[in-house]
Order: C-alpha cells, then structure tokens, then sequence
C-alpha cells in the first residue's frame, strides 16, 4: 500500500481512507488545513488510482494499515477518518484491533449488505467499463457523485487508472460488508457523520453504528449528499478534526 504524508513527523498522527474509486486527494485539502499542527497520512487503498496492488478485500485492507501503525507508530496512533469504503476498512479496522486509535470519524459507510445490488455489480460494471475513459461519460458519472467541480481531473485520472477486476472487486466487498459485533468492544471514541439527502441504506447503517458502538455519536449534515462533508467542505471537516482532538466536541 502506498501513503501520502503531509505535516510534521514529529506531531500528533492523523490516518484519512478515502471512498471507493477515489483516491488521497479525496483528503488533500482539509490535510493541508491540517499538516501544521499534525502529521496527515493518507494511504492508497488497494485497487485505487496509484496503487501499488489489486484489491483483495476490506479485511485484507484493514490488517494491512494496522500492520503499518505498528510498524511506524507503536500500534497506536491519535485519530482514524474515513469515508463509505474507507469508512468501513475504518470499522474493520476498530473491529480488529481495539485500541488502534483515540477517535475516529466514520462518514456515510454502508454496513448492511446490499444482496441485489451485489449480484449486479459484476454485469453491469463488466458493460460498463469501456466508457470509463470517455470524458463525457466520466462527467456525467462525476455530476451524479456531487463533487465539487475543481475535482473532476483528479477524479477521471485515477478513474482511468483502476483496473476492471479491481473496480468490480472493491465494489462487491462495499456492497457486501457487515459490521462485525467485535467493533463494539473499540477504546476509540467514535463519531458516525451523514448527510441528510442520503440513501435510506446509508442513514440506516449510521444507526446500527450507533447502535452497536457505546458512546458513539451520530451527526445528521443538513442538505448533504454522499460524501459530500469531506470532499466539498475540507475546512468544516478540518475543524471537526482538530475540535475533536483538542477535546472540544
């Protein structure tokens, strides 16, 4: 897995998982709000644009950024984001190792399987792939993503980069990921963000979250969609960060 590092080495760190078919600009701007008082990691997930291995599984993900905190970290480090796909590597995350974390900030992960959907990724994505480096195609997809409009060159380049088998893969495994009950047992302090003018499959999985993970908080954004509070207001998402860690939340 690769890493993008912004901020002191020396300072309080900070991990940020970016979405499915994304990659680390998903975080760029609120990390450079953020690199003078921290150290900003934001890894590659497996199978993205600028990767450096396929994608296997959100499990695979998970053991696999644990592996690179105890390497660098001491097995511990000060706050873990992430947002739908890397939301739920997040949860797989906290579900794996306990105290990998103090906080950590889940927003609009899916963790209840979508079995239909799931069945029709492999077709549909298999059709559809070919178009994926048509710019006209690219920016209808991009509108329907709600991103703000500085992102679309980001987005098409890393969307051509990712492979057929790898978008379907990471596809599957997010339309497929249950929340695990050990997630229950996280020292982590966790906050669990949605937007309003979310899917009815997402705003439920922010309440089993809620549900199972004691003393988690869950904050309902008004009048956003999917992702929409990282990717399009990278200062609010800074500020929730740093009020977070200095205890003000």
């Amino acid at each position: 897995m690769k890493y993008v590092e912004f901020g002191n080495k020396q300072a309080e760190v900070i991990m940020l998982l970016h979405g499915g078919g994304l990659s680390w600009w998903n975080y760029r701007e609120a990390a450079r709000l953020l690199m003078d008082d921290y150290l900003v990691i934001v890894p590659v997930l497996d199978g993205h644009g600028g990767s450096d291995r396929p994608f296997t599984t959100i499990e695979d993900n998970a053991a696999e950024l644990i592996s690179f905190i105890d390497e660098h970290f001491g097995g511990h480090i000060g706050f873990i984001g992430g947002l739908s796909l890397g939301g739920q590597v997040l949860l797989e995350m906290l579900a794996q190792r306990s105290d990998i974390c103090r906080y950590a900030l889940v927003e609009s992960a899916a963790v209840i399987p979508a079995r239909v959907t799931n069945a029709l990724i492999g077709p549909s994505f298999a059709a559809s792939y070919p178009l994926i480096r048509n710019r006209s195609f690219a920016k209808l997809q991009f509108a329907s993503l709600h991103m703000k409009k500085d992102l679309f060159e980001d987005y098409y380049r890393d969307s051509c980069l990712i492979q057929k088998e790898d978008l379907i893969a990471f596809m599957k495994a997010s339309t497929s990921y249950q929340l695990r009950k050990e997630v229950a047992l996280t020292a982590a302090r966790v906050w669990i963000i949605t937007g309003e003018r979310e899917t009815g499959e997402i705003r439920r999985s922010a309440q089993l979250i809620r549900e199972t993970i004691p003393g988690s908080q869950l904050e309902i954004m008004p009048g956003l969609c999917h992702g929409e509070f990282s990717l399009n207001h990278p200062d609010q998402y800074a500020d929730k960060i740093r009020g977070i860690l200095n205890g003000d939340q």
